[in-house]
Order: C-alpha cells, then structure tokens, then sequence
C-alpha cells in the first residue's frame, strides 16, 4: 500500500471511530455532562409573574417550597436557576398616578421578600451584580417593570424605576398606552409616538434595557430604530412555529440579532404550539377575550385570576377541547431561533407563575431538562452557557455601557 493511501485509510478510520463514540456516549455520561454544565452556569430567567404571588392571602413564603406555583427558593436550587428577573405587572387598563403607586407597591414587595432571605437572595442591578451572587452562591434577584402604562405619562418615572433597581421595561402590555401600540390591541399610534420614542432614549440614557416583548411589531421596528442599546424580548417565542402575536417572526428575530439584542423563548403553551394556540383561541375567545372574561370573575385579584385561569385551562384539557403540549416544544424554538441567528441572541424567559406551563416544565426545578436536550441536540457548552444566562448579562452590559456614554456628554 502506497504511503499516501495508507495516510488517508488511517484518517478516514480515526473519523468514523471518533463519530462511532460520539454517537456510543452513554445516555448517562450525557446526563451527567448536562448536570455539571447546569449547575455551573449562570441560568437566568427573564420574566416571572411570582411578584403577584407576594400579595397572596394565604401569605406566600419564597423560601419554602410550596405545592402549587413554579417559583420558590427550594425549586430555583433544585433546578439551578440562580438569576431572576420579578416581573412587575398590574392592569393595562389602570393609568396615571394610581398605576405609578401599584407598580412601587410591587417593587418594594419584590425588595422586602428577597430581604427575608438574605443568605439565599440578593438584589442586583448590573451584571457584575449579577456575577458577584453567583460567586458567592446566591440567587441574583433583578426587576423588570411589564408595560409601560406604569409610568403614569411620565417620563421622570423611567429614571425612579431604574434607581429602585428596575433593569427592563415593556413597552406596552395587553392594551395600547397613551404612546406605544400592543400587539394585541388595535393600533392607535402606528407604532411610538413622538414621546414613546423620547422613553426609549431615556431608557438608555438609564442603562434600562427596552423590552419589546408584547409590543406591535410597528413598535417593534419604531424602538429598534431608536434605541442605542440592544433590545431584549423578555419572553416571546417563534412565530415560524406558533403563528401568535405575541411571537416574533424570523424576519423581526434577525433584525433583534442584528443590533446584539436576544429573544428570550417564553414557555407559554399557546406561544410554542400551533394546535393548542388554535384549540384554546376557538374554546375561550383568544387571549384578550380570556382576561376580560376572568376580569369579571375576578377583578382585581390576581390570586383569583391565576387559580380561574388555571382551573378552566385543566377542564378544557380534560374535555378534550385542548390538546396536551410537552416540554419539547420549547426545545423547537431555542432551536429554530439559534439556526436562524445563532447560540449568542437566545435566552430564557419562560413566563414562569404567569402563563400555562407545558407538560414537564411545571416550575423552575424542571430546568435542567433544557439544558440535558440541547447537549443531546450536540450544543457546545459554550452556546449552551450563553442561552442559560450570559446573553442576558452581555446586553446588560451594553446597555450599562451605552449609559454611562450618553450620561457623560454635555
């Protein structure tokens, strides 16, 4: 055998021995790769209702593990999830200084339960904050103020908000403001008004990172063309897959990744699966229609809003009128958004304690599946660690950056 040929037999035969044992790792030796690798990162979730749940009756303890819910500090361990950003949320239909004082209500509550639990919890407000928790083996707790109705029409509150350690807000909720259109109302403004635009560069001049999960996509294309700091969309989803509003679409995700900003994939069942957006839009009306509906039920309390909410989603799935979603599906959109933009514009924003969890991601404890999939799905630790929680600390830092740029000039 010449030299030659015997140099090329060798190498084709070291590639199919080395791809035969990548393929013949044990299931095992994967499991435990995926264990390490979660345990280690930096896993940070963008957007969790568990706020709400601090106002609870029947007096919710965060340091406890409780029985229903998806949030607590026994399930975050257990599933090593150690940065968390509390969503700050009331009704879109509440403006002006009322909706100013229950927004700041939420924030000290967020403040005062991660107090009670200071060997466990910490508040943070950059990235460094978020890195020195880690370090010493705390969960980072962050605030994002969910829609922009909170701010009263005034402009000053961006500035409050982020001194109270507010790190994102959404533009707009559920229904329009007096200057940004949603995603599920009727347009009223074609996207930012002339002073939503003024909010965004006051966002940045804070280091607030602009949030456009919700938002219409007129608003969308409005803020990204704006804003001098990358975008996040703190909990949204692939509309390639899901064809809901609340998603965005490839065209809307490269444009995000364009300008460094991160679709955060949010688990919401209605977001991630086609037949169950259909089936649960044809039993209930769709979204909108479904709060209205439990508004009436409910009104104002948001324990109520959640329980109702949850116990009619059981009874359809039980009368068949919804079909069951597995946690899989979210694997589908982190996978079609990475293929699209790649590993270093995705993240996590499951909705946790605010939206139906598909089968198998009932709460934080169950995170490390997402981790073992995408090691299955041959992922480098790399890309791996930057969806659990580096993205999110890289914008942060962009948008820190971008702040004290414009706070130094003239």
């Amino acid at each position: 055998m010449r030299p030659a040929r015997a140099i090329l037999l060798f190498a084709v035969i070291s590639l199919l021995a080395k791809n035969t044992l990548v393929r013949s790792v044990p299931a095992d030796d994967l499991a435990e790769r995926a264990h390490k690798l979660q345990f280690s990162s930096i896993v940070i979730d963008t957007h969790d209702d568990t706020t709400q749940r601090f106002f609870s009756k029947a007096g919710f303890d965060l340091g406890k593990r409780n029985p229903d819910g998806a949030i607590d500090i026994p399930r975050m361990r257990e599933g090593g999830m150690n940065g968390i950003f509390f969503s700050i949320w009331i009704d879109g239909h509440i403006m002006g200084p009322p909706a100013i004082q229950k927004a700041l209500d939420q924030i000290d509550a967020v403040r005062e339960n991660v107090t009670q639990h200071p060997k466990e919890m910490v508040m943070a407000r950059t990235a460094e904050d978020v890195r020195r928790a880690h370090a010493q083996g705390k969960i980072a707790a962050l605030m994002g103020v969910e829609g922009g109705h909170m701010l009263g029409n005034d402009i000053r509150m961006v500035r409050i908000f982020s001194d109270l350690g507010v790190r994102y807000m959404t533009l707009s909720h559920f229904y329009n403001t007096e200057w940004s259109d949603s995603s599920t109302d009727t347009p009223a403004h074609n996207g930012l008004t002339d002073f939503g635009k003024e909010i965004v560069r006051e966002m940045n001049r804070q280091g607030m990172l602009v949030d456009i999960s919700h938002v219409s996509d007129k608003t969308f294309y409005d803020a990204l063309e704006i804003s001098k700091a990358p975008l996040i969309a703190s909990h949204s989803s692939c509309r390639a897959l899901c064809d809901h509003v609340r998603d965005m679409s490839d065209d809307m995700i490269k444009a995000l990744a364009a300008k460094g900003g991160v679709i955060q994939i949010n688990y919401e069942k209605s977001f991630i699966d086609q037949g169950y957006k259909d089936a649960s839009a044809k039993a209930t009306g769709g979204v909108v229609e479904l709060i209205s509906q439990l508004k009436k039920t409910c009104g104002d309390d948001e324990e109520c809003f959640e329980r109702e909410g949850a116990k009619l989603e059981r009874r359809l799935t039980d009368e068949g009128k919804l079909p069951h979603v597995t946690w899989e599906r979210i694997i589908d959109h982190i996978d079609h958004a990475v293929k699209l933009v790649g590993a270093d514009h995705v993240g996590l924003g499951s909705d946790f304690d605010g939206a139906n969890m598909p089968e198998g991601m009932e709460d934080a404890s169950k995170l490390p599946k997402i981790t073992e999939a995408l090691v299955r799905k041959g992922y480098s630790e790399s890309d791996i660690r930057e969806i659990l929680g580096e993205n999110t600390l890289r914008i942060m830092e962009q948008a820190e950056k971008v702040s004290k740029e414009l706070q130094a000039q003239p």
